[in-house]
């Protein structure tokens, strides 16, 4: 790399990690001149930064090229491939089975901008006129699925189809969801009755009580809304697509994880001063 890097830019081993899986050339026709490694750094540096996709620096390829590589790569799944080898990767350096037994669900409502698009809705309960992007997380916080909708989408209805998505055989130690009240429905747990084997288990709010309260296992849905929220492209849903906002956030997801398992600088080890020496 010829310029000065951004602190998004990937290191050689993160890129050792997200190469493997991004699609081939086509066959035929003139070879491919674009470098992948920088259009992926493009797209963490937009999500990142918030910027617009004319504002992406001129030091990477052009935003047009940024974007229709985006684009083929949410047609093709290759952003969901990312994240399942990632998710896996992360699990098993931290010791864990490959496949998670518990999960956790929730929805967040975020404003839209003026520019439109579809799936526009207004959140009575938080006040919102926008989308909610709705996700469900293993028991470290990293995705397992994600679907944007209205923001006037109940959470329940929205849950079936975000469920849909982990469908118990590619997820088969799966056991147990743990979810709000919100998700407190009959024909939410008549449809999982029907179609998977993990069961919905509701963590109820003492009562009596103010302010935010750390409940047991939801706390892990909401840390990871709180890492997506690094991120200025979340901030609002920029998007015109409900699908490409869903990218955004397995975009920022694959940032994460990359740099979990492959540090931007190596870590020294933690060691008291040497009394004598001091």
């Amino acid at each position: 790399m010829e310029r000065t890097p951004y602190p998004t830019d990937l290191t050689d081993e993160q890129w050792n990690l997200v190469e493997p899986v991004l699609p081939d050339a086509k066959p035929g026709g003139r070879p491919r001149e674009t470098d992948l490694r920088e259009v992926v750094n493009a797209l963490f540096y937009l999500v990142r930064t918030g910027c617009q996709w004319r504002m992406i620096p001129h030091e990477f390829p052009p935003w047009r090229t940024c974007y229709n590589y985006y684009r083929v790569w949410i047609d093709s799944g290759t952003w969901d491939e990312i994240v399942y080898l990632l998710r896996t990767e992360v699990r098993i350096q931290a010791r864990r089975k490959d496949q998670p037994r518990v999960a956790a669900i929730d929805s967040q409502s975020v404003k839209t901008t003026e520019q439109g698009g579809e799936e526009r809705g207004y959140d009575g309960g938080k006040k919102i006129s926008g989308r909610k992007r709705h996700i469900l997380v293993d028991s470290m916080g990293m995705l397992l699925a994600v679907l944007v909708t209205s923001a006037a989408v109940d959470d329940a209805a929205a849950a079936q189809d975000l469920m849909a998505m982990v469908d118990s055989e590619a997820f088969p130690r799966l056991r147990k969801i743990y979810a709000d009240n919100k998700y407190h429905n009959y024909d939410l747990y008549q449809w999982l009755d029907d179609n998977v084997n993990y069961r919905l288990h509701i963590v109820r709010r003492p009562q009596d009580t103010q302010g935010f309260v750390c409940l047991p296992q939801r706390w892990v849905v909401e840390r990871t809304f709180s890492w997506l929220g690094r991120s200025r492209r979340l901030y609002k849903d920029c998007e015109k697509l409900t699908k490409t906002s869903a990218a955004m956030v397995k975009i920022a997801m694959t940032h994460l994880m990359v740099r979990r398992l492959a540090a931007d600088t190596p870590t020294e080890e933690f060691a008291y001063a040497d009394k004598q020496a001091a």
